[in-house]
C-alpha cells in the first residue's frame, strides 16, 4: 500500500509537469503498472456490481412476480459478500491478498448468494401456497431447499479446494476467498433468511406485478416448461443426440486452447504505463525494464568463472530475444549478478522461451565445469515457474474435485449412476466453455461484437480456475434438479414421473437462476481487463449451457432412459453413510439391481 501511494505521488508530478512543460513525461514499471491495474480492476468492480444487481433485481422480479421477495436474495448476498471481505481482511493481516481476490469474491458472491436464496424463498413461497402456515412452511423448506444448498455450498467449496493444493499464493489467495464468500452465502441462507422469513411472512409478496403474479405462483402449469418436458421426455434419444452434438461442437476448439500471459499490450489505451513501454518499445527495442537476473554463485576473480560469463554474454547478445546485459560483481560475498535485458515485453511466450533457453541451453554450455551454482530469476522466470507448477498440479487438481464431487454426490443421492453422469456432463460443460473462450478470444470470433479484445492467449491458470468454479456451480442446477427428482421418486416410485415432474417443477427456476449467475458474470465481462473478460465470459456461457442444454435436456433425457438404474447402489457400498437432501419418506423404493 505504501508504495502504491508513493508511486501515485510521482504520477501526480508527472502529471504537473506535463501540463507546464513542452514535451512529455511519462513513468513505466512494476510500481506503475500495479498501481494503473488496481485502479481499472476498482473501476471494473464497480461496473460489474451495478450491472449484475440490476439484471438480477429484473429477473428476480420476473421469477417471484413480487419486488419484496426480489429484493430478499439481493439482500443475502451482500451480506454474505459482506461477511467474507470482512473474513478475508482478516486473514490478510497475516498474507498478501491480491486485489483481484476483491473482485472475483464479489462476483461469486452475488452469483451464489441470490441463487441460494432464490431457491429457499421459491420453495417456501410453494409450501404456503400448498397450505402450510408460516412456521411449518419454514420446517419444510429448511428440509428440503435448505438441504440441497447446504450440499450445493459444499461441492461448490469442495471444488474450489482444489485450488488450495496448488503451491502458488494467488492461486490459494483467490480459492479461500472463495470458499469463504460461498461458505458465507450458505450460512446466511440457512440461518438469516428463515428469520427474514419469519419476520416478514406472507408480506414477502408485497408489491406484487399482477400479470407476473399469476405466472409465478404457477410453476408446475408453465405451458413452456409443459412443452420442453413432452419434448424431451417423449424424444430422450434425439434430445440427448442434439445436446450432446452441440456442446461437442463448441468443445472442438479446444484442441487450440493456448495458456500464457496477457501482455502489456492487452492493457487498457490510456495508461501511462502501457504508453511509456509502447514508446521504449519502438525507441529502444524493449518495453519493460524487467530483465531476467542471472545470479552466478561463485569466487568472482577466478578464471573458469570469469571465462563461463564472458561466454555466456556471447551467447547471449547473439539472441535477438535478448537486448543487452549488464554486469554486477560483488567480490566478498563470491557472487554476480548479471542483468540480462529482453526484448519485447517480458511476459509474452517469447520472452519466456528466451529464458527458457537461457536455462537450458547458455548456461548450462558456458559454466561447465566451472565451480560455480547458476540460476535465473525475475519477472519472467517467475512466470516460467508459475506455468510449470500449473501443468504440473492441474490433472492432480482435476483428479482431486472428480474424486470427492464422485464420493458426495454418491452418499447424497445412494448411486453410483447419478455422479458418474454428473461428472461426464459438467466437464462436457467445462470443454464447451473452453471451446468458445478459444473462439472468442484466440480467434477472434464475435470479439468486436460483444466488446472484447482478441489475444494471442488464454490467461494462464484461468482454464484450471474456470474448471473448479464452473463444476461447483453447475452442481447447483444437478443438485436442485436432482433432488426434486429423487424426492418425487420417493413418494411414488415412478421414475419417468418423478424425471418430468423435476424438469418442470424447476424449469422455471433453474432459468432465472441461470440468468442470475450470467447477469453477474456478464457484468465482469464487460470490464477492460482482458483476464476478467476471459473469466467472466468463461463462466457466463458455461453456466448458461450448463442450465439449459445439460440440465434441462442432456440431465432429464438420459435419466429418462435409464429409468431405475439411475438410482443404482451396488450392496457393497450400502454401508456408505447417507446425506439426506430430501424430507424423510415413509418407503424408500428397492433400487434397481437389488
Amino acid at each position: 500500500e505504501g508504495v502504491t501511494d508513493e508511486i501515485l505521488q510521482v504520477h501526480d508530478v508527472i502529471k504537473t509537469a506535463n501540463a507546464d512543460s513542452a514535451f512529455a513525461v511519462s513513468i513505466t514499471g512494476q510500481a506503475t503498472l500495479d498501481a494503473e491495474v488496481k485502479a481499472v480492476a476498482e473501476r471494473d468492480l464497480a461496473r460489474g456490481e451495478g450491472i449484475g444487481i440490476s439484471v438480477a433485481l429484473v429477473v428476480l422480479a420476473l421469477v417471484f412476480g413480487a419486488i419484496a421477495a426480489a429484493f430478499l436474495p439481493i439482500v443475502l448476498a451482500i451480506a454474505a459478500i459482506i461477511i467474507a471481505l470482512g473474513a478475508t481482511a482478516m486473514l490478510g493481516q497475516a498474507f498478501e491478498i491480491p486485489f483481484v481476490v476483491i473482485n472475483v469474491m464479489t462476483m461469486m458472491g452475488l452469483a451464489v448468494g441470490i441463487d441460494y436464496s432464490l431457491l429457499v424463498v421459491s420453495r417456501y413461497r410453494e409450501e404456503r401456497a400448498n397450505g402450510l402456515d408460516k412456521v411449518d412452511a419454514i420446517a419444510a423448506t429448511g428440509a428440503t431447499a435448505g438441504r440441497t444448498v447446504l450440499l450445493s455450498g459444499m461441492t461448490v467449496a469442495l471444488a474450489l479446494a482444489g485450488l488450495l493444493i496448488i503451491p502458488d499464493s494467488s492461486n490459494r489467495a483467490i480459492g479461500a476467498g472463495s470458499i469463504l464468500v460461498v461458505a458465507a452465502a450458505v450460512l446466511s441462507t440457512m440461518l438469516l433468511l428463515p428469520a427474514l422469513l419469519s419476520l416478514m411472512g406472507d408480506r414477502v409478496n408485497a408489491l406484487r406485478i399482477p400479470f407476473i403474479q399469476r405466472r409465478a405462483t404457477r410453476v408446475s402449469t408453465s405451458r413452456f416448461w409443459e412443452r420442453t418436458t413432452r419434448i424431451v421426455m417423449g424424444r430422450p434419444v434425439l434430445s440427448m443426440v442434439l445436446a450432446a452434438g452441440l456442446l461437442l461442437a463448441a468443445a472442438s476448439s479446444m484442441v487450440d486452447l493456448h495458456q500464457g500471459e496477457v501482455g502489456m499490450d492487452a492493457l487498457p489505451d490510456g495508461l501511462m504505463s502501457k504508453n511509456a513501454y509502447t514508446l521504449l518499445q519502438s525507441e529502444f527495442g524493449y518495453g519493460q525494464d524487467l530483465p531476467a537476473l542471472v545470479v552466478i554463485d561463485g569466487q568472482t576473480d577466478l578464471a573458469a568463472t570469469q571465462a563461463g560469463i564472458n561466454r555466456l554474454e556471447a551467447a547471449i547478445a547473439a539472441d535477438p530475444g535478448f537486448v543487452s546485459t549488464t554486469l554486477e560483481t560483488h567480490p566478498d560475498a563470491d557472487l554476480s549478478l548479471l542483468h540480462v535485458r529482453l526484448a519485447g515485453d517480458a511476459t509474452t511466450d517469447q520472452a519466456m522461451a528466451a529464458v527458457k533457453r537461457l536455462r537450458g541451453d547458455y548456461i548450462p554450455d558456458a559454466f561447465a565445469g566451472a565451480p560455480a551454482t547458476v540460476l535465473v530469476t525475475g519477472k519472467t522466470a517467475q512466470l516460467v515457474d508459475q506455468k510449470d507448477v500449473n501443468d504440473t498440479y492441474t490433472p492432480i487438481v482435476i483428479a482431486f474435485v472428480l474424486s470427492l464431487s464422485f464420493l458426495f454426490l454418491m452418499m447424497a443421492f445412494r448411486s453410483i449412476v447419478v455422479p458418474i453422469k454428473a461428472i461426464l456432463m459438467n466437464l462436457l460443460s467445462v470443454g464447451a466453455a473452453y471451446g468458445l473462450l478459444v473462439l472468442v478470444f484466440e480467434k477472434g470470433i464475435g470479439a468486436d461484437l460483444l466488446g472484447f479484445q482478441q489475444v494471442e492467449v488464454i490467461q494462464s491458470g484461468l482454464p484450471l480456475f474456470v474448471f473448479a468454479i464452473l463444476f461447483g456451480l453447475s452442481m447447483d442446477y444437478h443438485v436442485f434438479l436432482l433432488s426434486r427428482i429423487r424426492e418425487r421418486f420417493l413418494e411414488t416410485g415412478d421414475n419417468a414421473e418423478a424425471v418430468a415432474y423435476g424438469l418442470r417443477s424447476t424449469g422455471r427456476l433453474i432459468t432465472g437462476a441461470s440468468l442470475i449467475m450470467v447477469a453477474v458474470f456478464s457484468g465482469f465481462a464487460l470490464g477492460e481487463m482482458v483476464p476478467m473478460q476471459q473469466l467472466g465470459f468463461g463462466l457466463a456461457v458455461a453456466v448458461l449451457v450448463d442450465a439449459t442444454m445439460v440440465r434441462c435436456v442432456l440431465g432429464p433425457a438420459s435419466m429418462r432412459l435409464l429409468g431405475t438404474w439411475n438410482w443404482y447402489l451396488p450392496n457393497l457400498l450400502r454401508w456408505l453413510p447417507e446425506v439426506h437432501l430430501e424430507a424423510p419418506a415413509a418407503v424408500e423404493p428397492a433400487p434397481a439391481g437389488d
